[in-house]
Order: structure tokens, then C-alpha cells, then sequence
């Protein structure tokens, strides 16, 4: 399994979707439980996010590489999953 980062703020509602669909996905799929995944809120810790090159949130960066930038649905949420668990 590969190293999710994803980058959020607080007031986004499109990271807030994406959350719940991650934990959706979670509980539909056991094996992706174990993912390892460090959620950033851009705000809160600027110094983190600023290390990497993104516009928009939600932002999803697999083992160090950019896969998604910004509004998310289910079905790339899940794609993401399935990437970083290969």
C-alpha cells in the first residue's frame, strides 16, 4: 500500500463530501481500512502545504505524486483507493 496525503480546509464543502465518501468506501470495503492516509487542512498547517503544488482542494497525492485536484465524486475517491492500494 502506498501513502494517501490529502489536502482540505475546513470550510470546503467538496473536501467535506469527499470525507464522507472515503469513509463510506472504508465501510463497503474492508481490505482499504488499512490505508494509510494523512489528511492535511491547508490552513492549519500552511507549511506542510506549501511543499507541494496544488490550486484546489480536495487535493490527493499518492506515495508523493498528484493524482486528483479538487471536486471529487465517489467513483474518484474510490479510484484513488484502489491506486494507492496496489
Amino acid at each position: 500500500m502506498k501513502p494517501v496525503i490529502m489536502f482540505v480546509t475546513e470550510w470546503c464543502p467538496y473536501c467535506k463530501k469527499a470525507l464522507a465518501w472515503m469513509e463510506n468506501i472504508k465501510k463497503q470495503n474492508p481490505q482499504y481500512a488499512g490505508l494509510e492516509i494523512k489528511i492535511i487542512d491547508e490552513e492549519l498547517q500552511p507549511d506542510i502545504a506549501k511543499q507541494y503544488t496544488y490550486y484546489y482542494v480536495p487535493t490527493y497525492y499518492i506515495d508523493g505524486v498528484k493524482v486528483h485536484e479538487g471536486v471529487a465524486s465517489k467513483n474518484i475517491v474510490n479510484g484513488i483507493f484502489e491506486k494507492a492500494f496496489k
